[in-house]
């Protein structure tokens, strides 16, 4: 039963639909003009920004008086509420589940969010187990922690694949673990001339399909 190692956000659960909607309501409430979306989705740059940095940086701008600690838990507990499952990638980690596949949930992240997201959509029906970075202590692309995830799921590492939208953190990682990858482009080219996915394409849905009719 080979492993498949997949990222969380932007993989399994959509991250910047969620974020984008908590941004606007937010924005809204303190008042900030429409246009400061942008802004504010620069300064997360897709979630890899420091979680106090945007904190801080939303105070500056707007020389808010809310202690940045509460801005944290905001920014955590906005997105999370907004975070579904898609039942299609439901389906598919059920399908690849019954063809023989383990799904094991690799993510980067504090423990809070990643392990409320995946309890509080019901994604932990349908992945085996889950390694998360703030609790390994170790963060992608380090091969460490795809090590850990395969001791986690008590499964070696030979055969496994990885699926993810990062090309550092997730295609750099694989590589760097000498695993086969597949990479969700979202709309982007690959620019990396160090290292390429095996695969690249859309959704991990297509991720799953691929892997399994290789």
């Amino acid at each position: 039963m080979p492993l498949l190692l997949l990222d969380l956000d932007n993989t399994l659960l959509d991250r910047a639909g969620p974020f984008r909607t908590w941004a606007e309501r937010f924005l809204d409430g303190i008042g900030a003009p429409p246009r400061d979306i942008e802004w504010l989705l620069s300064i997360d740059a897709d979630g890899l920004t420091d979680r106090w940095d945007v904190a801080d940086a939303i105070r500056d701008r707007y020389r808010l008086r809310i202690p940045s600690i509460d801005l944290v838990e905001e920014l955590h507990d906005g997105v999370v509420e907004f975070t579904r499952l898609d039942p299609l990638v439901a389906c598919a980690l059920r399908i690849a589940d019954d063809a023989g596949w383990m799904p094991v949930v690799v993510s980067n992240g504090a423990v809070r969010q990643q392990d409320t997201k995946i309890r509080r959509t019901g994604l932990d029906r349908y992945v085996a187990d889950w390694v998360i970075s703030e609790e390994a202590g170790v963060s992608k692309p380090n091969p460490r922690i795809f090590a850990l995830a395969a001791q986690r799921a008590r499964m070696p590492l030979r055969g496994a694949w990885v699926i993810g939208d990062g090309p550092e953190a997730d295609i750099g990682g694989a590589t760097a673990v000498g695993l086969p990858s597949i990479w969700l482009h979202r709309g982007r080219p690959w620019t990396d001339a160090r290292f390429a996915p095996t695969a690249t394409v859309d959704t991990v849905i297509a991720a799953i399909a691929e892997i399994m009719g290789a």
